[in-house]
């Protein structure tokens, strides 16, 4: 698969993790959304990077084992460890992963030691420590992940979901939507697409941010927990044109729910893929 398929992938699949990071906070609300939403989409990137087609198993089932494994690893990490002690714990399961692949066995407390250019107590203690954070996990995934495999009525909803994203994208203002469709659709680099505008490369990325928090924006609003909350935009554009954005993006959405409507097979095709 080439990065502009991978890239499409990635885009296309991104509802399902807003929607496993809502499954997941559901249950557990001391999480933080925004650092699960951060995990879960590095995870989709990572899981497009990895794909097979050729196993036959559907990039959303094979993506959601992944994601959640992701969100496993990060509540693994959320201990009672320091900074300081994550980073030396990474670096040590790093090291021993790495030795097991050259040795073909589990290497020593000696041999990790020496390749972390460490003492033997020092090497022990970061074992011991990283044996804490993996046991500390105990129940919790199990109370709050959702299950690996998605069920056809999910499958749906991550079909309306992908409508709504495509809305979202078109809807944006005539210059953010080149600049995301080049980045993410096209293949290009923020250099190129600065080149043909005939604006500066930090002002690309800068609409481009921006163009994301509207994108987050519309997702929001649209799939509120709470419909009677009140939405906190994180975007940094005038209140009168986001509201102009987000009527946009509904009006959009509303014409890609008839387009499906009218052309079932095409939406079968979308929800498969």
């Amino acid at each position: 698969m080439n990065r502009t398929e991978r890239n499409a992938m990635v885009v296309e699949n991104l509802p399902l993790v807003g929607y496993l990071v809502s499954e997941v906070c559901a249950r557990a609300t001391h999480l933080s959304r925004d650092d699960l939403a951060s995990v879960g989409a590095v995870a989709l990137v990572q899981a497009a990077d990895a794909f097979d087609p050729t196993l036959g198993i559907p990039f959303g089932a094979y993506a959601r084992t992944r994601i959640v494994g992701a969100f496993a690893d990060d509540m693994r990490s959320g201990d009672w460890a320091s900074r300081g002690t994550r980073k030396r714990i990474k670096e040590t399961h790093a090291v021993q992963e790495a030795l097991t692949a050259t040795l073909g066995r589990a290497p020593s407390v000696d041999e990790i030691a020496g390749a972390l250019g460490v003492d033997r107590q020092t090497a022990a203690g970061a074992l011991t420590d990283a044996a804490r954070t993996v046991s500390a996990l105990d129940d919790t995934v199990a109370d709050h992940l959702a299950a690996d495999l998605p069920l056809p009525e999910e499958n749906l909803l991550v079909s309306e979901r992908s409508r709504y994203v495509a809305a979202a994208v078109e809807a944006l203002p005539e210059r953010m939507r080149l600049i995301v469709e080049g980045v993410y659709f096209g293949d290009r680099t923020v250099t190129e697409i600065a080149d043909e505008l005939g604006i500066t490369h930090s002002a690309v990325s800068q609409q481009r941010t921006e163009a994301v928090r509207l994108l987050r924006d519309a997702l929001e609003s649209h799939y509120a927990d709470d419909p009677d909350a009140e939405f906190t935009p994180v975007s940094k554009t005038a209140p009168a044109r986001r509201s102009a954005y987000l009527s946009r993006v509904a009006t959009n959405a509303a014409v890609g729910i008839a387009r499906a409507m009218r052309e079932p097979d095409a939406a079968v095709v979308s929800t498969a893929v």
